[in-house]
C-alpha cells in the first residue's frame, strides 16, 4: 500500500478499491464510497479531495483531514514535432522524475519511471549519470500515467480516441525489478483501476535475474523486455557496470523460464553502438545465444547523450545487423525513434534540477 507522509496525511493514490474500503470503514462511511473515491482518483484524475462532488461534504472534510490524493506537480512540458511530449514531474519531497507520452495512430503509450535516478550506471544512458536517489512508490508511478493523460487531454488536435493512455512501458528512469513491490503494485493498479490491458503493459529490466524469476511466478500476461546490449559478458560488464553479478547465460536462462511459466514471448533489447557492438560477428553471436527461444530482438540505435563517447551506427550498419539476425531465424524489430530532439528517447531521461 502506498502510504507516504505529507503534512501528516496518508496518500490515497496507490490504493486499490478494496484497500480504499478500509479508509471508508475507518471513517465510518458506507463501503460503496470506496468505489466512488477510486473513480475520482483513477478515472477522473482529480487532484483535490474537495472535487469529489458526489461525496457528502462532511465526508470530504473528514477524508481531507487525514488523507491527500498524492499527485505530483508538472514542472515542465517539452514537445517534439512527432507529437511525443515529456513531463518533468516534481514529487512531494521535491525530487524530480521524467515521463513520456507517445501518441501513435493506433495507441497512446506512456513511458514511466520507477526510481529517482538509477544505480545501473549504463555507459550509454543519461539516467545513470545522475546516480540513484530512491525508489518510487506505486502511487508515484501511477501518477505519471495520470499526468501524461491529463496533458494529452489538453493537447489538441490529437488522433481520435488517443487522449487516453492505452499502453504503458516501464522503460523510464530506474530498474523496475529492483523496485519490485511498487512495480508489481503499479502494474496491477494499471490493469484493475485504469483498465489498461495486461498485454498492453511492458516491464523492462537490465537483466536482474532474481526479479525475472520472481515476475515469472506472478503468471501475468504482460510483456517482459530484457536489455542485453552485448553478445558477450566482457563487453556487457563494461557497458552495464551496475549489474556485474549475472552473466548473459544467467539472464537468458531466466528469460527462458519466463517464457515457460507465462507462455509469453520475451523481448531482448539491444542498443546499437557504433564500432562497439554493431558488427556482423556480434549479430551472429547474439543469434546463437537466442536460437530456439520464443523471443524477438528489438534493436535500438543509440540516442545521443550529452558528453557520451558513443555514437549511433549509420542506417546501412543497422540494416546489416538486422539482416544477419533475420538470416539466422531471429525475429527482429527496430525501435521507432520518438522524442529524441527533446531528450525523451530511450536512454535520454534524467534527473533535472
Amino acid at each position: 500500500m502506498f502510504i507516504m507522509e505529507r503534512q501528516n496525511k496518508r496518500i490515497l493514490l496507490g490504493m486499490s478499491t478494496n484497500e480504499l474500503k478500509s479508509v471508508t470503514a475507518e471513517l465510518q462511511e458506507k463501503e460503496y464510497r470506496a468505489g466512488q473515491v477510486a473513480d475520482w482518483i483513477y478515472r477522473s484524475g482529480i487532484k483535490e479531495i474537495d472535487r469529489m462532488r458526489n461525496l457528502p461534504v462532511e465526508f470530504r472534510q473528514r477524508l481531507a483531514e487525514r488523507y491527500g490524493v498524492g499527485r505530483s506537480t508538472i514542472e515542465k512540458i517539452s514537445r517534439s514535432d512527432d507529437r511525443t511530449f515529456k513531463l518533468l514531474l516534481r514529487l512531494s519531497d521535491g525530487e524530480l522524475v521524467e515521463s513520456v507520452g507517445m501518441p501513435y495512430a493506433d495507441r497512446f503509450s506512456c513511458c514511466v519511471s520507477t526510481q529517482v535516478g538509477c544505480a545501473m550506471a549504463c555507459l550509454f544512458c543519461a539516467t545513470g549519470r545522475g546516480g540513484f536517489k530512491r525508489n518510487l512508490a506505486a502511487g508515484e508511478i501511477i501518477d505519471q500515467v495520470l499526468s501524461v493523460q491529463e496533458t494529452a487531454t489538453r493537447e489538441k488536435p490529437l488522433p481520435t480516441g488517443q487522449d487516453r493512455v492505452s499502453h504503458v512501458v516501464f522503460m523510464g528512469m530506474g530498474e523496475p525489478l529492483l523496485n519490485y513491490d511498487a512495480t508489481l503494485k503499479a502494474v496491477v493498479l494499471l490493469n484493475s483501476e485504469l483498465h489498461i490491458g495486461m498485454r498492453s503493459i511492458t516491464v523492462s529490466t537490465i537483466g536482474y535475474v532474481p526479479g525475472i524469476y520472481k515476475l515469472a511466478q506472478e503468471h501475468l500476461q504482460l510483456t517482459l523486455a530484457v536489455s542485453l546490449h552485448a553478445p558477450g559478458d566482457e563487453l556487457r560488464r563494461k557497458l552495464v557496470p551496475g549489474m556485474p553479478r549475472y552473466s548473459i547465460k544467467d539472464i537468458i536462462g531466466a528469460g527462458k523460464d519466463y517464457v515457460k511459466e507465462t507462455g509469453r514471448r520475451v523481448t531482448f533489447e539491444y542498443c546499437l553502438l557504433k564500432g562497439v557492438n554493431d558488427s556482423d560477428a556480434a549479430a551472429l553471436m547474439l543469434a546463437a545465444l537466442l536460437k530456439g527461444i520464443n523471443c524477438h530482438v528489438n534493436l535500438i540505435p543509440f540516442n545521443a547523450v550529452t558528453g557520451s563517447e558513443f555514437r549511433r551506427p549509420g542506417a546501412t550498419k543497422v540494416t546489416a545487423f538486422h539482416r544477419v539476425l533475420e538470416a539466422q531465424g531471429i525475429t527482429v524489430t527496430q525501435r521507432e525513434q520518438r522524442g529524441e530532439g527533446i531528450n525523451a528517447a530511450c536512454g535520454q531521461l534524467r534527473r533535472l534540477t
